[in-house]
């Protein structure tokens, strides 16, 4: 039997819909994800830049010293610390400023302390071993050699490299393989759930505290770890947040960002593979990638007194304010959609609007020296074995953790064949974005109604004071509240 012109019409219109979808689903459900969590989270706070505080400004309020509270009275709060669990109230990130605040950092800089050339060697070792160990030229046992070509995503293949790295500071000593997974979990973890890619599963992350609980009890951290961590739990999860939560993550997100970048842009990773001693080029490289890629998307701060700017710039104590990194950096640079490391060549990265790892004045990234450092380094080793390719969409967020075709240099692929791979990746990439959309609406959509519900950081305060001790109703003796 024939259809009528009116159904033929509503399933064209309907496949339509259908096939259209890649170019339109993700961009409405990102939407309507960011409208529930505000009307779940309620007000997110002052969003800066704006019309009182432009750009020019923008560094000037950040670096206020009123800007200084971190977890106390903002409802962003509950949904980092229950992202960041287990210990969210001894990780560095989200200590109120005060004694514990400042232990906690002098230790993390001693740790993360070393030449740049102790440094570097760490994770260049570290980036050869697990590259040797992933992406074999022959197979175990020197037996048949590999394809030379491999398909990963970026992220994916970091983590290992940095799980290594950050294990070798802490422990002084080689990271062994079950502590290498026990990191990469925990890490994995924290950063989908963060994504909205997996709800979040404690028991994969509390295996790593259970580790580091009996490294600490046989006294194998070899670092004197701050007093106002009173105890070994405490002490555990300042390790496990700082180092292989945040650490990790960070650094597989930077290096993914940056990798993405060159598998993008032939001409660039061309360059830096013919030269790699080019610290300048890198370095300007590296410059952009974080300028229009940066970690951070909002940083928010509370403001522990009033603070008035002047010019209608004035924001009451309490005041939750959020720095919009991408923002930021997209203002006081010309063409600032426009991937351009050559605009370093004319710009200082201290005068320009370009603040990677946050603002000196104000809880900067305790990595903001290191991590330029062992960046070039891992660049160098992934560059000296492979060429790059990736058609994939690049976000700040990537969400796809970077897929990428990685192929041996010294046996390159015929040029249809990398036209022909790069174009089922695109595909691929388009259709994922789909379905990726979907589970982040709903997955991110019940983690912030749980999180809200749990009150994590209301739950904490309710009982303790800024600097982690019981208030005085259930303050037990000898707690260490101002060492």
């Amino acid at each position: 039997m024939t259809a009528s012109p009116a159904r033929t019409l509503a399933r064209t219109a309907a496949a339509g819909l259908a096939l259209s979808s890649p170019y339109w689903l993700p961009r409405a459900l990102v939407s309507l994800r960011v409208r529930v969590f505000a009307k779940v989270n309620g007000p997110e706070g002052v969003v800066v830049p704006n019309e009182q505080v432009g750009p020019e400004r923008f560094a000037e309020l950040y670096a206020h010293p009123a800007a200084n509270g971190r977890s106390k009275g903002a409802g962003l709060s509950d949904l980092f610390w229950y992202w960041l669990s287990p210990g969210p109230e001894v990780h560095q990130e989200h200590l109120e400023p005060g004694p514990r605040y400042d232990a906690v950092a002098r230790t993390t800089s001693a740790i993360l302390a070393g030449t740049s050339a102790e440094l570097s060697a760490v994770a260049a070792r570290c980036a050869a071993r697990v590259l040797d160990e992933r992406l074999p030229v022959r197979g175990a046992g020197g037996g048949r050699p590999s394809g030379g070509v491999a398909l990963v995503r970026l992220r994916d293949l970091m983590m290992p490299v940095w799980a290594e790295f950050f294990y070798e500071l802490v422990f002084r000593e080689p990271c062994p393989p079950h502590a290498r997974r026990l990191i990469v979990d925990n890490a994995e973890d924290v950063v989908n759930s963060l994504k909205n890619t997996r709800l979040r599963h404690m028991r994969r992350r509390t295996r790593l505290t259970r580790y580091l609980l009996r490294r600490l009890a046989a006294g194998e951290v070899p670092h004197e770890l701050p007093a106002a961590l009173g105890t070994a739990r405490d002490r555990a999860h300042y390790l496990q947040g700082t180092f292989f939560n945040t650490a990790v993550v960070q650094m597989s997100e930077a290096m993914a960002h940056l990798l993405l970048v060159l598998a993008r842009r032939q001409d660039i990773q061309r360059r830096l593979a013919e030269h790699p001693d080019d610290d300048g080029y890198l370095g300007n490289v590296m410059n952009e990638t974080l300028r229009m890629y940066p970690l951070f998307g909002i940083a928010h701060r509370i403001t522990g007194a009033d603070i008035d700017l002047g010019e209608g710039a004035s924001y009451p104590a309490g005041t939750v304010l959020c720095f919009d990194y991408p923002a930021y950096h997209a203002t006081g640079h010309q063409d600032p959609e426009v991937f351009d490391p050559g605009r370093w060549e004319r710009l200082s990265t201290k005068d320009a609007h370009h603040i990677p790892f946050g603002v000196a004045a104000n809880r900067p990234c305790p990595a903001w020296r290191l991590s330029p450092l062992v960046m070039r380094a891992v660049t160098r080793k992934m560059l000296g074995r492979f060429t790059l390719y990736s058609s994939v969409s690049h976000t700040r967020s990537i969400p796809h953790r970077a897929p990428c075709l990685l192929v041996r240099r010294e046996r390159p692929l015929p040029r249809h064949l990398v036209v022909a791979a790069l174009a089922a990746l695109r595909v691929r990439d388009r259709w994922e974005d789909v379905g990726r959309s979907v589970l982040q609406f709903v997955l991110g959509t019940w983690m912030v109604v749980d999180a809200r519900r749990l009150g994590l950081t209301r739950t904490w305060f309710a009982t303790h004071d800024t600097q982690g001790c019981p208030l005085p109703s259930a303050e037990p003796p000898g707690c260490p509240r101002h060492r």
